[in-house]
Order: C-alpha cells, then structure tokens, then sequence
C-alpha cells in the first residue's frame, strides 16, 4: 500500500497530538514531521517533501499565507491544507492565491480533514462547509488583471532575506541560516529593499508586520 505521507504545522503540541491521532487511524496516512514555527515549516517541507502539509493558518512567526507561498516556491508537489478558525472570504482566497489545495475551519470534524487530504491528494480543491467553490469562482474573477503590488514581485530567496532581517538577523546571521555568503544577503537585502521602496530598518519591520509575515509586537 502506498503511503500518503503528511506535515503538521501547528504551534500548539496538543494540537499536533490531536491530529496525529486522528491521522495514523488512517493505514494509509503517515506523519512524517511536524513544527511549531512557520521557518521550521518551510526548511522541513523543502527537505521532507510531503504530500501534503497540514498547516495552521495563525502561526507565531510568519503568516501561513506566507509559509504556503513559500512552501509552494520549494516544494510545488506538496499539497497544503489550511486548518483555521476563521471563515471569512478574504482568508479563503487569499490562501488560495499563495497556493493552498484545501481550507479547512477548526469546528469540522475529523471526517472533514481526512475528506480534505483526499480531495487534495486527487487533485481537487476543498472547501469546508460552509465555504463552498463559490469562494473559487470568485477568487479567479477578482484576480483577473490584477497589477502586482511591489511585494509581489519579490524572490523567493528575497522574502526568507525580507523574513529573517525584519527579524532583526544580521547578514552574517542570514547568511549561515540560508547557507548563502554575507555579500549574497547584502545584495538580496538592498534588492528587496528598493522594490518595496523602504529605505531604513524600522521601515522593514513595520513592513514585514501589515504584511502579516511577522505577528503584532506586544
């Protein structure tokens, strides 16, 4: 039997031990990591290479619309599902539109989720009632000629540089974690910084957190 491998990101342990135990019940499911952080997700994912990534949408250092664009940017082949408690249209498609396969609210049930990586698995789309593929056919009218915000237009390599600099990491810093060289950083950080026309660090951060990729500071 063929396993379908699977991701939990979600910053609450008894929350990854509520879905691992609802998941292994699966024989042909298998959990083959889990995180508590959206950077963790992105690197585990980019080496595991599941078939799907079960991800909460709120998680505690970067956004999950964030860690399903770049999770789609490293590894095309994983399927992402949103686990959330927000049934609000601009979650749904903007998840959507980073690339996420499937959203699933917090109140479903346990057939739901696994009705969910089914779906995916098949190459379908999936919705949790009461979100229906209305949402879909609505994303795909609004996003019809839609110019690109200066965000947009960033690398990949540029929003982890813009992600971990907002972060308050130095070049060197970056550098070891992207396992790139300081003078690379030094010029992915200026490239970022002219297409989102900041000029100084404060600008960044404050940037980084009406984008959502870092969480409101106490």
């Amino acid at each position: 039997m063929k396993k379908i491998t699977l991701f939990l990101a979600d910053d609450h342990p008894v929350v990854r031990v509520g879905l691992r135990t609802l998941l292994e019940g699966e024989q042909d499911f298998s959990i083959i990591g889990e995180s508590a952080s959206g950077l963790q997700t992105v690197n585990l994912v980019k080496s595991l290479k599941p078939h799907v990534l079960i991800l909460d949408l709120m998680m505690p250092d970067m956004h999950g619309t964030e860690v399903t664009f770049l999770v789609k940017q490293h590894s095309p082949s994983t399927h992402v599902i949103i686990l959330s408690m927000h049934s609000s249209e601009i979650y749904v498609l903007e998840t959507l539109k980073r690339g996420a396969s499937g959203y699933v609210l917090k109140d479903s049930t346990g057939s739901n989720l696994i009705q969910a990586i089914r779906d995916v698995i098949s190459g379908r789309r999936y919705l949790s009632p009461p979100l229906s593929e209305l949402a879909i056919e609505t994303y795909e009218q609004v996003t019809k000629n839609v110019t690109l915000e200066p965000y947009e237009i960033l690398t990949v390599r540029e929003r982890e540089v813009l992600f971990m600099a907002a972060q308050g990491c130095s070049n060197v810093e970056i550098a070891g974690k992207l396992s790139i060289s300081p003078r690379t950083v030094e010029v992915h950080r200026s490239n970022l910084m002219r297409k989102l026309h900041l000029k100084k660090q404060a600008e960044l951060v404050r940037f980084a957190i009406q984008k959502g990729i870092l969480p409101l500071q106490e």
